[in-house]
């Protein structure tokens, strides 16, 4: 403030006026006639960051924040009948049959109706260059586990025998077969609905041409197992 001003300003508060000051940048230069305007303000390129002690959180006591991350954004797409399954990740495609589409009760023996679907899904698998694909098997908690990984073990190896003979024999695509029984459970087993779901077959590959599947922790890309 100029001493003029705040000259002005001391007169009209004696007089009984209310002086409301304001901060002022300075003035921006004229912009010549023709020129571009002045580019917008940039953002900081700083992260985000969050105040682990602020009240807002309500965090109980003694807990603390989880350090940050990016999590894959998973895109599903499930038919009318949630008989099949197609989950997408940036890597991975996964798609899961259920039991009673592909296979009759307690059995392994593929029905008609699941060569349509397995043709379709060895399209994708040829359309995505896959060089590695892995087929698990699980079932429900119903029955022993034994019998369970024996039952998903030959679940899974007759959906990859089916699934080989539509994609190219020449040693460029590997598989990982394996049977799981009742463990990693996608839904509850103590209905019907549940155990439904949870009796499947998982086809998994990768998005690349890498060897490598990046959803299963434990691959070795040592063929079929």
């Amino acid at each position: 403030m100029t001493p003029t001003a705040r000259r002005m300003a001391r007169g009209l508060a004696a007089a009984g006026y209310v002086v409301v000051l304001t901060a002022v940048g300075p003035t921006a230069p004229a912009r010549a006639a023709g020129a571009p305007p002045p580019a917008p303000p940039t953002a900081s390129a700083a992260p985000v960051t969050v105040d682990p002690h602020a009240d807002g959180l309500r965090l109980k006591p003694g807990a603390t924040l989880a350090a940050p991350k990016v999590l894959d954004v998973v895109s599903v797409v499930e038919d009318s009948d949630g008989d099949e399954r197609r989950s997408d990740t940036t890597a991975a495609v996964t798609f899961d049959l259920q039991a009673e589409v592909l296979f009759t009760k307690d059995s392994a023996h593929l029905s008609p109706d699941a060569s349509s679907r397995i043709e379709a899904i060895a399209d994708e698998i040829i359309r995505q260059s896959a060089k590695l694909v892995r087929v698990s098997g699980f079932t429900d908690n119903l029955g022993s586990h034994a019998h369970g990984v024996v039952l998903s073990k030959q679940r899974a190896e007759a959906v990859y025998s089916a699934l080989a003979k539509d994609l190219p024999d020449d040693g460029t695509i590997q598989f990982q077969v394996r049977g799981y029984a009742e463990d990693y459970p996608i839904a509850d087993n103590s209905t019907e609905a549940g155990r439904r779901q949870n009796r499947r077959v998982e086809i998994t590959f990768a998005k690349s041409d890498d060897a490598t599947d990046p959803t299963d922790p434990d691959a070795d890309a040592d063929g079929t197992s």
